[in-house]
């Protein structure tokens, strides 16, 4: 199988593939630069983070690369339209939205000219955002990491919505390999997103514990937790977790009101920060389902030599 250009609007991606935007601080400037080098679209995630370290890593990121660059934000955030707005203004290609629905988005996009592409886990949103004037539409399945928004399966919501949609359908959730990709496209996807493979790449600026937890997870270790945001959310089971689940944590004294709703169990972005820094036995180490099945450490330009040469060898 041959991989497809990918068009987003006004955009064209060389490589169909779509690094995933993970925050705090997991997906930023040097990853999406790469990614964005190699043909692919590089995704900066700026939930949890100022405006103007947004500003920051977009500039960053724009002076490593001449390729296609774009933000994931949360719509949960109270800030979600100040980071919208401040990385439309630092010349970022595209938007992807996720953790809730904003139909203003759209609105912001069209007057910016810029492509919106929301995150959706159900045929009744993507025909919503379709209408509303998405460029595309990201499908992330049950397998994902991170935040989310359904219990089934991206094997039965890609060719679901691909029926009820004509605009481009990027694929997520558990896919970690060109066997996954070439199954997306086989089921009617146009791209995919992957977030997983990307935090074992040797330009993720996590710290060497949190990828050392990847390198170590076995299947048993990747489970659902609940999350203040008031979504689900898949991760490494650690010392944290496990007082997650005892209902044992207490909320971060520091609490600057990130959310728009919190549910308060205990502090999502203290958590994810402290992860990111190194503490991974007390903070959140988001994961996709598949994390336990990736084994190394790679450059983000041998990752895109496996996936391709992967691709090819399967048949269309």
């Amino acid at each position: 199988m041959e991989l497809p250009q990918l068009k987003i609007g006004n955009i064209v991606a060389k490589i169909p593939i779509i690094q995933g935007g993970m925050a705090v601080r997991v997906s930023t400037a040097p990853l999406a630069a790469a990614v964005a080098n190699e043909g692919g679209i590089g995704v900066i995630a700026v939930s949890g983070i100022s405006v103007e370290e947004a500003r920051q890593q977009i500039r960053e990121a724009k002076s490593l690369t001449k390729g296609i660059l774009g933000i994931n934000a949360m719509v949960a955030l109270k800030e979600f339209f100040a980071l919208v707005k401040a990385a439309i203004e630092e010349g970022i290609d595209l938007v992807f939205a996720g953790a809730g629905f904003s139909r203003d988005l759209f609105s912001i996009g069209k007057e910016a000219n810029i492509p919106i592409v929301p995150i959706v886990s159900s045929a009744r949103l993507a025909k919503i955002s379709e209408r509303l004037g998405a460029a595309a539409i990201v499908v992330e399945g049950k397998e994902a990491g991170g935040h989310l928004g359904t219990d089934i399966s991206i094997k039965k919501l890609v060719p679901e919505i691909r029926k009820v949609i004509k605009i481009p359908l990027i694929a997520a959730g558990g896919i970690i390999d060109g066997n996954g990709i070439a199954e997306m496209f086989r089921m009617g996807a146009n791209g995919v997103q992957m977030a997983t493979r990307f935090v074992l790449s040797t330009e993720c600026t996590v710290s060497q514990k949190f990828k050392d937890l990847y390198l170590k997870a076995k299947k048993e270790d990747v489970v659902i937790i609940k999350s203040p945001v008031g979504l689900p959310g898949r991760a490494l089971r650690n010392e944290f977790i496990k007082e997650v689940e005892r209902g044992e944590v207490e909320l971060y004294p520091g609490c600057d009101g990130c959310l728009k709703n919190c549910q308060r169990d205990y502090c999502i972005l203290h958590a994810l920060n402290n992860a990111q820094e190194g503490d991974v036995e007390h903070g959140v180490v988001f994961c996709g389902e598949n994390v336990y099945k990736l084994r190394d450490i790679l450059p983000v330009k041998e990752i895109f030599n496996n996936l391709i040469a992967e691709v090819k060898a399967e048949p269309a």
